[in-house]
C-alpha cells in the first residue's frame, strides 16, 4: 500500500482581520499553516450505497391535501431527476398525526384511474402551481405556529396524497419510502396497524412498489403527543409492520426502515438499544437524525465552526456502535438530516454558507459508516429547502447536482498530518470519480475551504501530472455578506435555470497538468484528476 504526501501551503494573504469575526480566522505569520496530507490511491476505505445522496419531502405538505399537487409541478419533477439515484423520504414529525382515509373502494379504483397518474397526463396548470404557492408560503406560518406550541392535529389523507407521491418518485425517477403513524395505539401501548393495513391495501391494489417506516422520532413522543414508547416496545411494533408486509405479495420483501430516532443526547440512546434487542430483524437498514444546531438560536460562526462539524463524528459513532453490537451487519442511515433543527436557521440554512455543514456531511458520513444520508427537505415546510418558494434551486441544490453528477460511491482515504489540521478550516474527502462520466482510475478531491484565506494545493506527481476538471462553488458576493447569499457561482459564472425545464450546463474548468491548484476563501469545490490512475478505482 503506497501512500501519497500533498502538502497544502496556506500564504498569509491579509494582516488584518477580514469576513467573520472568529479568533479561528484570524491566525497572523507567526504560527506554522502548513498542512500535509496522505492519499492511499490503492484501497477504498468503503463504499456506499448509490442512492447515497437522497432527500426527504416534509409530511407538513399533507397538512391540506391540496398542496401535495404541487407535487405535480413538472419543474420540481426535472429538479428532482437531476438528483437521481436516491430515495424519496415522505415522513417528519406530521406523519404521526396522520391518518388514511380512503374515499373510494378497491372496486371502484382498480377501474380507469389507474392510469390517470401517467407521467405525461399529470402535469399541474401553471395557474393552480401559483396559487397553491402563494397559499402554501401562508400555510407554513400556520405550521410554524404549531411546532412552538407542540400541539399538533390529526390529519386526514386520501388516496390522492398516496397517488401523488407515487406519481412524484417514479417520474422523477427516485425511490418512495413512505413514513407510517407509530401513535394510533391500543389502550396495552401496542401499536395499532389496521390503519396501515388499509394505506398497504390500496396501494398494493395499484401496485406501487415502495418501501416504508414506522414512526418519526420516537424519543419526542411524549412532548409532541403525551404518549411514551420504549424502545423494545417499538422494535415489537416494527415486527408485527414486516408479519403484515409478509402477508402481501407486493411488500413481502420490501424495505422496511427505522426506528428514525433523534440523534443521541447525552449519550443516552436507549430507545435505540432497546428497538435493537426485539426488532433488528425487521428492518433492512437502521435510521437515525441528526442536526448541528438549534435553529433558534444558532449564529452564522456555528455554520463555519470546525467543532461544530465534527460533533457528527462522536454522534456517527456513538450509533455506529450501539448497532455493531445488536446487529453487527446492519447498514446504518441518516433518515433525516439537514444544519439546523425547529425548521431551520431564518437567514442561514437556505444560503450559501449552509453548504459548509452540507458537504461536510455528505463527506464525513460516507467515511464513517452511514450508508445513505436523507436530506430534510425538498420541500415542506421550514427554511432548509434545496428549493426556495418558487422552486427555484438554492444553493445546496446546485451542491447535490454536482456531488451527484462527480462523485461515486467508493470512499478513499485521506488524512491531514500537521498541526493546521487541528484547526480543520480546510476539510477534504476523496472519493472515486462517477464512473458514468470519467474513465476508471479518475478521482474527485471534495474540497472546503471555511477560512477568509486563500489556500494553495501543492500537488503530487501522481497527480499534477493529470488533467483536472475544477468546479469551484462561491458566493456571489465576497467576504461576510456573500455567505448569506442564496446565490451561488461555478467558476464564476452566477448557477440559475435556463428555463423552467432546462439546468445550465454544469461544465467544469479544464486545468492542464499542474504542481498545485488555488482553493479560494469561504468555497467548496470538487476537483477531478481524469489521469490519476487509482487503482482503487479500475
Amino acid at each position: 500500500m503506497k501512500s501519497i504526501p500533498v502538502l497544502l501551503l496556506l500564504p498569509v494573504l491579509f494582516s488584518a482581520t477580514e469576513g467573520v469575526h472568529n479568533p479561528d480566522l484570524n491566525q497572523t505569520s507567526s504560527e506554522d499553516l502548513d498542512l500535509t496530507v496522505v492519499l492511499d490511491l490503492s484501497s477504498l476505505v468503503r463504499r456506499v450505497d448509490l442512492r447515497f445522496l437522497s432527500v426527504t419531502v416534509d409530511a407538513s405538505l399533507a397538512s391540506e391535501e391540496k398542496f401535495m399537487f404541487l407535487l405535480g409541478s413538472s419543474k420540481l419533477r426535472m429538479l428532482s431527476r437531476a438528483l437521481t439515484p436516491s430515495f424519496l423520504r415522505f415522513g417528519g414529525t406530521r406523519q404521526d398525526f396522520m391518518v388514511f382515509t380512503p374515499q373510494r373502494s378497491l372496486q371502484q379504483d382498480s377501474g380507469s384511474s389507474a392510469a390517470a397518474l401517467t407521467c405525461d397526463k399529470l402535469e399541474l396548470p401553471p395557474w393552480l402551481e401559483e396559487r397553491l404557492k402563494k397559499e402554501w408560503t401562508h400555510q407554513q406560518v400556520l405550521l410554524m405556529r404549531e411546532d412552538l406550541r407542540r400541539k399538533y392535529r390529526r390529519v386526514k389523507f386520501t388516496e390522492n396524497t398516496v397517488d401523488m407521491l407515487h406519481s412524484f418518485t417514479n417520474c422523477s425517477g427516485m425511490d418512495l419510502i413512505f413514513g407510517l403513524n407509530a401513535l394510533l395505539r391500543t389502550a396495552d401501548n401496542v401499536w395499532n396497524g389496521s390503519n396501515a393495513g388499509s394505506l398497504l391495501q390500496y396501494c398494493e391494489s395499484r401496485g406501487y412498489r415502495m418501501s416504508w417506516e414506522l414512526g418519526n422520532e420516537p424519543n419526542s413522543y411524549e412532548k409532541k403527543a403525551g404518549i411514551r414508547v420504549d424502545g423494545y416496545q417499538l422494535g415489537q411494533d416494527f415486527t408485527r409492520l414486516r408479519e403484515m408486509m409478509s402477508q402481501s405479495k407486493l411488500y413481502h420483501d420490501a424495505g422496511l426502515f427505522g426506528p428514525d430516532v433523534g440523534q443521541p443526547r447525552d449519550r443516552r440512546t436507549d430507545i435505540l438499544q432497546g428497538f435493537l434487542q426485539s426488532g433488528a430483524e425487521a428492518v433492512d437498514a437502521v435510521t437515525w437524525h441528526h442536526y448541528y444546531v438549534n435553529g433558534r438560536d444558532t449564529s452564522l460562526e456555528d455554520f463555519l465552526d470546525p467543532e461544530v462539524l465534527d460533533t457528527l463524528i462522536w454522534k456517527t459513532n456513538e450509533v455506529l456502535e450501539t448497532v455493531k453490537l445488536a446487529s453487527p451487519e446492519k447498514s446504518v442511515w441518516l433518515g433525516e438530516t439537514s444544519s439546523a433543527f425547529g425548521g431551520g436557521a431564518v437567514g442561514l440554512s437556505d444560503t450559501f454558507v449552509a453548504g459548509f455543514m452540507w458537504l461536510d456531511k455528505l463527506g464525513l458520513a460516507a467515511k464513517l459508516g452511514l450508508d445513505v444520508v436523507m436530506r430534510q427537505v425538498l420541500v415542506g415546510s421550514g427554511t432548509y429547502h434545496l428549493v426556495d418558494e418558487n422552486l427555484d434551486p438554492l444553493p445546496d441544490y446546485w451542491l447535490s447536482v454536482l456531488y451527484k453528477r462527480l462523485v461515486g460511491p467508493e470512499v478513499l482515504n485521506i488524512e491531514g498530518l500537521h498541526n493546521f489540521s487541528r484547526r480543520k478550516r480546510v476539510r477534504l474527502y476523496l472519493h472515486c470519480a462517477h464512473r458514468q462520466r470519467y474513465r476508471r482510475g479518475a478521482v474527485t478531491l471534495i474540497s472546503m475551504n471555511l477560512s477568509h484565506r486563500a489556500v494553495r494545493v501543492s500537488l503530487p506527481a501522481r497527480l499534477s501530472s493529470s488533467t483536472v476538471e475544477a468546479f469551484v462553488l462561491q458566493s456571489e458576493q465576497p467576504g461576510e455578506e456573500g455567505l448569506y447569499s442564496r446565490s451561488v457561482t461555478l467558476n464564476t459564472e452566477v448557477l440559475k435555470m435556463v428555463d423552467d425545464q432546462t439546468l445550465p450546463d454544469l461544465k467544469g474548468a479544464r486545468l492542464p497538468p499542474s504542481d498545485h491548484l488555488q482553493l479560494p476563501a469561504y468555497s467548496l469545490a470538487f476537483f477531478v484528476f481524469i489521469d490519476a490512475a487509482a487503482s482503487a478505482c479500475f
